[in-house]
């Protein structure tokens, strides 16, 4: 076992519910191993600005459920400067703290790296976006909670489409990774699934709603992540109105309301199961790498493995989706 005996916990990036769960993971399994425990406020930013503040038991009381994150989060463009790392570094060490959880994406694990790189500081990262595009894990934090959230609302828009016979855009988040989109696409029955991953012509989707009108369907809805090919919900809809002389269309876009909310049964788990194996990672002297689940099974994966390699999305649930769809 290392000789670690203070830990430091941030997040940091775009927040995901479930990244409290994983706070809590984080600062009572240390107390477990009578380690030390720190919170830095603010991600990055709060490295730089020494924002770091001790933590114990009762301070994480109450967090598990709630979404957001309690120690803030924040994108810093100073820690992308060496300047800026040498603050965090040295405010580290003038806490005597020894090694460092980090929860957030692939901008958060960039940094951790170079941190890493540069100082030979002890970092290990929990994967913490609702994207689900980080190579090295099959689910990240706050992913399963974000779809559930997009078919709840999905399912209330639905029940405007059929009253109106009406056809709907529903734009969610996936400006590189249309995984939100074709997990909620599928679950709620949508009639057509754009993504970044796959294109689609703005003829096969003014076709497939053509055959779906055709199939007596009153009512559809059409998902669109907002990075697909043929540009977001708005302006797809636009292209394919000039197609359809008479339909009526409405967009939807459902933003940030992804991002909130109380987690899942499976993120609270998912992020406290993966909390736990972050400290003990650490003891064990690993570093440098994120600590993922693939089939139920913990895996650690390097930070530039899991950057560079992206997870490849299983195009075969867009077929299963058409098919369903007719």
């Amino acid at each position: 076992m290392s000789t670690i005996r203070r830990i430091a916990v941030l997040t940091s990036g775009g927040d995901a519910p479930g990244m409290n769960a994983a706070v809590r993971a984080v600062v009572r399994t240390s107390i477990h191993y009578n380690i030390e425990v720190f919170a830095v406020y603010r991600g990055y930013q709060g490295l730089i600005e020494n924002d770091i503040v001790p933590f114990d038991a009762r301070s994480v009381s109450q967090i598990l459920q709630r979404g957001g994150t309690v120690i803030k989060t924040a994108r810093s463009k100073e820690f992308m400067t060496k300047e800026g790392r040498q603050k965090a570094y040295e405010h580290l060490k003038q806490h005597e703290i020894d090694a460092l959880v980090v929860i957030g994406g692939d901008g958060t694990f960039t940094g951790a790296n170079i941190l890493y790189k540069e100082f030979n500081f002890p970092i290990i990262g929990l994967p913490g976006t609702i994207d689900n595009d980080l190579f090295g894990t099959d689910y990240t934090i706050g992913f399963d909670t974000a779809t559930n959230t997009v078919i709840e609302a999905v399912d209330k828009i639905r029940d405007t489409a059929l009253s109106h016979n009406r056809l709907f855009f529903i734009e969610v988040m996936g400006r590189d990774s249309g995984f939100i989109a074709v997990t909620a696409g599928l679950a709620s029955g949508a009639l057509a699934i754009v993504v970044p991953e796959q294109e689609m012509t703005v003829e096969e989707l003014t076709n497939r709603i053509i055959k779906a009108k055709d199939n007596r369907k009153t009512a559809s809805i059409v998902i669109v992540a907002e990075g697909g090919k043929n540009g977001n919900a708005e302006v797809l809809s636009k292209k394919v109105l000039a197609q359809l002389p008479g339909y009526e269309a409405r967009v939807t876009i459902l933003g940030h309301i992804q991002r909130g909310g109380s987690p899942s049964t499976f993120d609270r788990n998912l992020a406290s199961r993966l909390g736990v194996v972050a400290v003990e990672s650490l003891l064990e002297g690993k570093k440098d790498c994120m600590v993922g689940m693939i089939n139920n099974r913990i895996v650690h994966t390097g930070f530039e493995t899991a950057i560079s390699d992206k997870l490849k999305m299983d195009l075969d649930v867009l077929r299963v989706a058409d098919i369903l769809s007719t």
